[in-house]
């Protein structure tokens, strides 16, 4: 089994930071790559940030490079978020999600948190 539970989001003025978690529960599976996905209202689900939980690399959509950072606790299952210089466009549901060892995709899916930036 494979819990995700997300906290940190909130409202925050434009040009602030947040920083997102990701608290993973994992049993009889090992994590191949965690990442974080947002949908805005009235827009597709598209993918922030994710990082393979071995090797610790990293991929950042080109929306958020340079001012969002990802990194993981693996000793506490976790992964974070940094969002800084934070603008309207990044107002969404983030959530994140697990591929584990001998998956194909994204099976395992946290509750999400509301990230409002106001301008």
């Amino acid at each position: 089994q494979v819990q995700l539970v997300e906290s940190g989001g909130g409202l925050v003025q434009a040009g602030g930071s947040l920083r997102l978690s990701c608290a993973i529960s994992i049993r009889s599976f090992s994590l191949s790559v965690v990442a974080w996905f947002r949908q805005a209202p009235g827009k597709e689900r598209e993918i922030v940030a994710a990082i393979w939980w071995s090797a610790g690399n990293t991929y950042y959509a080109d929306s958020v490079q340079g001012r969002f950072t990802i990194a993981r606790d693996n000793a506490k299952n976790t992964v974070f978020l940094q969002m800084n210089s934070l603008n309207s466009e990044d107002t969404a549901v983030y959530s994140c999600a697990a591929r584990v060892i001998g998956g194909s995709s994204y099976d395992y899916w946290g509750q999400g948190t509301q990230v409002t930036v106001s301008s």
